[in-house]
């Protein structure tokens, strides 16, 4: 491949659960990438690796991947559509020269769609449109196309912009076409992407030295590190010196092990990359996102990628409970923090500063954090969370707080719940529509501060059915402070393990976290009080004597406990309260676990 002509660089993007990932399963599939008897011929969701990203059923890491059509190379990159993840979508979409923007047919553009439109029309990249899943019952097409051309009338920074093609398509069952009679497979996609999106803009002269951007990294444990990218100007060789211009401005003399190039969803070595192509680079450990490699007398440096600043923030560090120790790895506070500095290389939206014994991490909301926490858990780290907390901009002396955009979908039963829930957080309404489905969807502006908590509260109200999103909307003057209001928590009185007799009586002053058999100690949470916050024994066992009868022998019957997720348990947190996070157990506590200290310092 030597010819810049022949080369087409696409982002997906889309709103979570549109078809984004489905439709590159298809694309590979189609274009003859695996044999037909590859395992990958038989799977969804090819380009979700992670474990999480399986099981949330979200794409947590863009992800790069090439297909061959016509003579044509298309290197293909599969974006987060969560805007929690958003650092990743800026970063790969310096990547690359178009978009294509899937829709749902029956939900049409919401609030990720803005999002991740919005980022790509800033970088003026081509857009094609493809309605997707025009096969549901509930399809709209007339409606959603109006809603898509509102959405690039508000986003458009150019008359140009408002020129683009769609599509329709059931990725599922990898069909598409220009009208909702669809072809039997994706060739019209595959022509609009050669068509619609153009040659990369890039300079292929090689006599002021090459350059390459790093927008992602990747290692494995045979060649080590491996820092991805696309080449802004000239060529890029196998064993070739090269400059590491680092973010800060320094420089750094690295070689080219070996140069990749991308096929399907592997690499394929090769002695030399042109402009415009996305390769991997490997022997250049010091080469961080951000950073350009370049090649000549006199290298240059790209401009860097500019990110958001982060929303929340939260402490992690070594668990401090009499727990401690059992069930992680690795436990220290030195190990953690080797784990978040090598998490930094990665995941550059974090933010990594040291706090006590452990480390303030910052980050993009909370289902950004909760990602990192679950991975390192399972990785095999214990640590202590506390509860996340607010990032504010200082400017003129002046304190500005993030503001989002909530959208709340709900059946008409629970209007009433969520007005009430958003009211008492002084969120305002912005708009109130009828869905095609028959739910009132709400769109609101609320602080990020009154957001932390709310998505517990939504699904108690709204029996599990509520349909929340956000979006990032700037910042604004803070006026007043919202402090999450709770019931008291039931805490353990004693060391030991919960007995059923103990738990029997516990379970008339509240919800309970807890099953029979299982430690806890003194200052743990077990459970949410009715009222407020109560000490109880929960390992109390049945005295035993001679005087029995067949009404004090019957069975016990404990109510199910409530199982916490790992979301859940951040959003219950209130400020005098912690989270012992271990690759098995999940444990709320309080900080302060003595209960005579504990009550002496809420009288202060």
């Amino acid at each position: 491949m030597q010819d810049k002509s022949k080369l087409r660089n696409v982002a997906i993007i889309a709103h979570v659960d549109h078809g984004k990932t489905t439709l590159v399963d298809a694309l590979l599939k189609q274009s003859n990438t695996f044999r037909d008897n590859q395992a990958e011929m038989g799977q969804t969701l090819i380009m979700d690796s992670g474990d999480q990203e399986h099981e949330r059923g979200i794409t947590i890491t863009a992800k790069q991947t090439a297909i061959y059509y016509n003579g044509y190379k298309i290197n293909i990159i599969d974006t987060p559509g969560h805007a929690d993840f958003s650092g990743e979508v800026e970063r790969t979409l310096n990547m690359a020269d178009g978009v294509i923007l899937v829709v749902d047919a029956q939900e049409g553009p919401m609030p990720q769609t803005k999002f991740v439109l919005q980022k790509a029309l800033e970088m003026n990249l081509k857009p094609i449109v493809v309605v997707n899943k025009i096969d549901k019952p509930a399809a709209r097409l007339g409606e959603v196309e109006d809603e898509i051309a509102d959405l690039f009338l508000e986003l458009a920074t150019s008359e140009e912009q408002l020129k683009y093609p769609v599509y329709y398509a059931v990725a599922r069952d990898g069909k598409a076409g220009k009208t909702p009679e669809l072809d039997n497979d994706l060739h019209a996609i595959f022509d609009a992407i050669i068509n619609e999106i153009p040659e990369p803009n890039v300079d292929p002269d090689s006599s002021k030295g090459a350059q390459l951007l790093v927008a992602a990294l990747a290692a494995d444990s045979y060649l080590g590190k491996y820092a991805i990218g696309k080449i802004f100007r000239g060529k890029l060789k196998k064993n070739e010196n090269v400059t590491i211009m680092k973010v800060d401005g320094s420089t750094v003399k690295g070689k080219v092990d070996r140069l990749f190039t991308y096929r399907g969803l592997g690499r394929e070595e090769a002695d030399v990359a042109i402009a415009g192509d996305i390769v991997a680079l490997a022997g250049l450990s010091e080469a961080s996102i951000g950073d350009t490699i370049a090649t000549g007398d006199a290298p240059e440096a790209l401009p860097t990628i500019e990110l958001e600043a982060p929303t929340l923030s939260i402490y992690i560090g070594p668990n401090t409970s009499p727990l401690k120790g059992r069930e992680g790895e690795f436990t220290t506070s030195r190990q953690i923090g080797d784990r978040l500095k090598r998490e930094l290389e990665t995941n550059i939206a974090l933010r990594l500063e040291p706090q006590g014994l452990g480390y303030k991490v910052s980050g993009r909301g909370e289902l950004h954090l909760s990602v990192l926490i679950e991975t390192m858990r399972r990785e095999g780290y214990e640590m202590e969370v506390g509860r996340p907390e607010v990032v504010y901009k200082i400017e003129d002396g002046k304190e500005y707080e993030p503001v989002e955009e909530l959208t709340v979908e709900v059946s008409s039963e629970f209007v009433g719940a969520v007005s009430q829930e958003l009211g008492v957080r002084k969120a305002e309404l912005v708009s109130q529509e009828l869905t095609t489905t028959g739910a009132t969807r709400f769109c609101y502006t609320i602080t990020t501060e009154a957001l932390i908590g709310l998505r517990n509260s939504l699904l108690t109200d709204t029996k599990g059915t509520a349909i929340m999103n956000t979006l990032p909307k700037g910042y604004q003057l803070v006026t007043s402070h919202y402090r999450q209001a709770r019931n008291g928590a039931l805490v353990a009185s004693e060391d030991g393990q919960s007995t059923a007799y103990a738990l029997d009586m516990a379970q008339a002053r509240g919800i309970l976290y807890i099953p029979p058999q299982v430690d806890v100690y003194k200052g743990m949470i077990v459970g949410l009080s009715k009222k407020d916050e109560l000490d109880i024994n929960v390992c109390r066992e049945k005295q035993l004597t001679n005087m029995r009868t067949h009404a004090s022998d019957g069975a016990i019957q404990l109510t199910p406990y409530t199982q916490l997720s790992l979301e859940q348990c951040l959003d219950f947190l209130m400020e005098d309260e912690l989270l012992e996070v271990t690759p098995k157990s999940l444990r709320l506590r309080k900080r302060e676990l003595d209960p005579v200290m504990r009550k002496r310092a809420r009288k202060n």
